[in-house]
């Protein structure tokens, strides 16, 4: 929804959403504690936006967790693999 909009009131947001307005603003300071979204307050309205520079580090980072955890596995998959082969040579005799 806010990647949508260049801003969505708090109250908006809140409409959206069958969940109770606590729910949904414990979500927003969450959002907010970790950079994810920027808050403008106008008059009694509380506006929200994206922080793509945030959203850009997250990228990167979650580019570096998938590069790091696949040669992980793809080091796993070759000590399994040479342990089967190990396996089947064992019984094949």
């Amino acid at each position: 929804m806010l990647a949508d909009n260049d801003g969505y009131p708090a109250s908006d947001i809140h409409n959206q959403f069958q969940f109770s307005p606590q729910s949904i603003s414990q979500h927003l300071k969450i959002l907010r504690e970790v950079n994810l979204v920027h808050v403008e307050k106008k008059a009694q309205q509380r506006i929200y936006r994206i922080n793509t520079e945030a959203l850009v580090e997250l990228e990167e980072w979650i580019g570096n967790m998938r590069r790091r955890w696949s040669s992980r596995l793809d080091a796993l998959d070759a000590v399994l693999k040479a342990e089967m082969e190990t396996e089947f040579r064992y019984h094949t005799y």
